[in-house]
């Protein structure tokens, strides 16, 4: 019985937003131009339910490039209205369209002249009819067995105001690295983070000189604990590596010939090098593929060793 209501609702809600989608049409396109024109913030306002779902689309915007924030329709009328400003826009979600708490905002808003987007169940209601731009967003029922509680006109209204969140990134150009830069943390953070912000620098970076002896470049090796060592010349600039498994082969190929010669002799010339911007799930993807544990991160420009990653690290 549970089951088949889960089935139930999740069909009803799943029609009503293949219905939504088979009715877009140029409105939307209208409501983007709209957005992207505003040169201040993105406010989204709703009461009740169409609240709690403009919070999540305020979020989803602001995460994706477009400055937004919710503002409470009621506190608006009681003070909160000074954090609009000329230059904002508005999204309103409200079913129904007749919202005591948002109709009397409109006065206000019309004199700042902020232009709304609205999505709405009634596109002949008092809202609709003050709005720049509605959004049909009716459905044919909610999954609610009553057919009262708001179900599937909120998925519907979240679904659309995904859709606006995209659509807008999109437009503006919006990459994984600004993405990146709006997440510092949390499972997307750790996912975004940069090679930067994870390397060894300073004094915590293998570093010798190719005429350094083995003896000491070993050394180097052992007290940094990354089971390599750059090779960098008297300007920064990266002359080679060394690794461990280098070294058990060179042992293996010399003997003690080994410990005469110097990082210069025995380095490998040509190492797999990143960019510090690079993200560091890009730069784990690498060092697997390549099956290496360590890598050199390098200044693109000037070829300056800045530290180094280990795939602990990451």
């Amino acid at each position: 019985m549970s089951l088949e209501s889960a089935r139930r609702v999740l069909r009803i809600e799943a029609q009503a937003i293949q219905d939504v989608l088979a009715r877009l049409d140029s409105s939307f396109d209208r409501a983007i131009d709209l957005l992207l024109s505003c040169k201040g913030r993105l406010v989204v306002t709703g009461m009740g339910k169409s609240g709690l779902v403009g919070r999540k689309i305020s979020a989803t915007l602001s995460s994706t490039g477009t400055p937004s924030f919710f503002l409470h329709p009621a506190d608006a009328l009681h003070g909160d209205l000074g954090m609009l400003a000329r230059g904002d826009s508005l999204l309103v979600i409200s079913y129904g369209g007749e919202t005591p708490e948002i109709l009397n905002l409109l006065e206000a808003l019309k004199r700042l002249e902020i232009p709304i987007v609205t999505l709405t169940g009634a596109v002949k209601s008092t809202l609709a009819q003050a709005s720049d731009v509605v959004l049909d967003v009716s459905v044919k029922e909610e999954a609610c067995t009553l057919n009262l509680a708001p179900t599937a006109s909120t998925t519907v209204a979240m679904a659309l105001g995904d859709a606006l969140a995209i659509a807008l990134l999109d437009r503006r150009g919006f990459k994984s690295d600004d993405f990146a830069a709006l997440h510092p943390a949390g499972r997307l953070g750790k996912k975004l983070l940069r090679v930067e912000h994870l390397m060894h620098t300073g004094d915590a970076m293998p570093r010798v000189s190719p005429e350094t002896p083995m003896p000491a470049a070993f050394h180097e090796m052992s007290a940094k604990k990354l089971g390599m060592t750059t090779v960098t010349t008297s300007d920064g600039k990266l002359a080679g590596i060394l690794t461990d498994g280098d070294l058990r082969r060179l042992m293996e190929k010399h003997g003690g010939a080994t410990l005469s010669m110097t990082a210069g002799d025995c380095m490998i010339r040509t190492p797999q090098t990143i960019n510090p911007t690079l993200l560091a799930s890009e730069a784990l993807n690498l060092m697997e593929k390549k099956k290496i544990t360590s890598v050199v991160v390098v200044d693109p420009a000037t070829q300056k060793v800045l530290g180094v990653v280990h795939l602990h690290d990451l």
